[in-house]
């Protein structure tokens, strides 16, 4: 750690929910002294810089990260736009933080991990989970042995379609979107996470598309097995299409760990704490008057109360300022980590479409 921590100068790509969020925890933090905002649409750059205190903004990335006073940046932008200001911002050698994925396609992940690989920036990128203390506790768990060697792993997720509607919305090509690479990635990262010793060397996955094909041509739900050089399985199965007022705000998730000497389950499905109400909701990621009922705690940034965002994206901001500014060690995704995770996720989706075993990694060629 570095004695003397060093000034944050931050640069925010991307004013939507992410970025603002984020906004709001850097604004408060003590080394941040100069934030500057850019975003194509003018109420959100002009509500997030009044929100954050901006002392720049604008609709260029490339003004923004002219400036002399940015030494770091946030890429919030939409899934499909990361690629250019990610690469105009290695190239000024900043610190980086990247929501997930790096890219959309993997032959454009490929060389956003080679540029960032190439310049030796740090960066890493938004798996938010990571930061939560159920994870953690896993992680510690699996980490220290107290289950043996891990043999079998499996997760489901349920998430109400407001989300693949969002993100099947703001896309000119449905192709591109998938249940696996914008949302199935999450549950994804926390078991690879765990597995990290392990490496994954088949995928074979199913989809169906029966709810949100006739309306957006979009993918319901994937399910899948990823086997592994030891024999080790994991189960994924994740649909993004119940109906919206389905009470969980996005994730409704359960997560089982065996191995060979202890089992250990997560129920992240946050039915702990439910809301019902005759008031509209205008929580969420994606508010909508049908919902009157909530699973508290479901919506993966975390909650605002008192004004302020309180969660996990809070402490994963928090932590990588603290990063940036005294070279802390931190449990972040790198950008290698984020690379893989969207491999496997497309890996997923290319074993669906040809309907048999893929084997691992794959490359973009083989997407191709």
């Amino acid at each position: 750690m570095k004695k003397q921590p060093k000034r944050i100068g931050l640069a925010i790509i991307g004013a939507g929910r992410v970025g603002l969020f984020r906004g709001e925890v850097a604004a408060r933090h003590p080394m941040v002294d100069f934030i500057g905002v850019c975003d194509l649409k003018k109420d959100r750059r002009d509500l997030v810089a009044s929100k954050v205190n901006a002392d720049f903004v604008t609709d260029d990335f490339q003004e923004l990260l002219q400036r002399k006073e940015i030494t770091a940046a946030i890429i919030s932008t939409d899934e499909h736009l990361h690629v250019e200001p990610i690469l105009a911002a290695v190239e000024r050698n900043l610190s980086l933080m990247i929501e997930k994925p790096l890219a959309t396609e993997l032959k454009d992940s490929e060389r956003v991990l080679k540029a960032i690989q190439k310049s030796k920036v740090d960066a890493v990128v938004g798996y938010t989970q990571r930061f939560r203390r159920r994870w953690l506790a896993a992680k510690e768990k699996v980490r220290t042995g107290q289950l043996g060697d891990v043999t079998m792993v499996t997760s489901r997720a349920f998430m109400n379609r407001l989300v693949a509607l969002d993100n099947y919305r703001r896309t000119s090509d449905p192709s591109k979107i998938s249940p696996m690479v914008i949302s199935g990635t999450h549950a994804l990262d926390i078991v690879m996470w765990m597995m990290e010793a392990k490496r994954p060397v088949e995928v074979y996955a199913r989809s169906i598309d029966k709810a949100l094909g006739p309306l957006c041509k979009g993918i319901d739900a994937t399910a899948g097995m990823i086997t592994f050089e030891d024999g080790s399985i994991y189960h994924a199965s994740i649909s993004w299409a119940l109906p919206v007022v389905w009470p969980g705000a996005v994730y409704s998730l359960e997560v089982g760990i065996t191995g060979t000497d202890g089992v250990l389950t997560i129920d992240d499905t946050h039915r702990d704490i439910v809301l019902a109400t005759t008031v509209s909701q205008s929580e969420g990621y994606a508010p909508d008057a049908a919902r009157r009922v909530d699973f508290l705690g479901s919506y993966p940034p975390g909650d605002m109360a008192l004004g302020e965002l309180r969660g996990p994206m809070r402490e994963e901001t928090e932590q990588w300022l603290n990063r940036v500014c005294m070279g802390l060690t931190t449990q972040h995704a790198t950008a290698a980590e984020a690379h893989n995770r969207l491999m496997l996720t497309k890996a997923f989706d290319l074993s669906a479409k040809l309907k048999r075993a893929v084997p691992l990694p794959i490359s973009s060629e083989d997407m191709a």
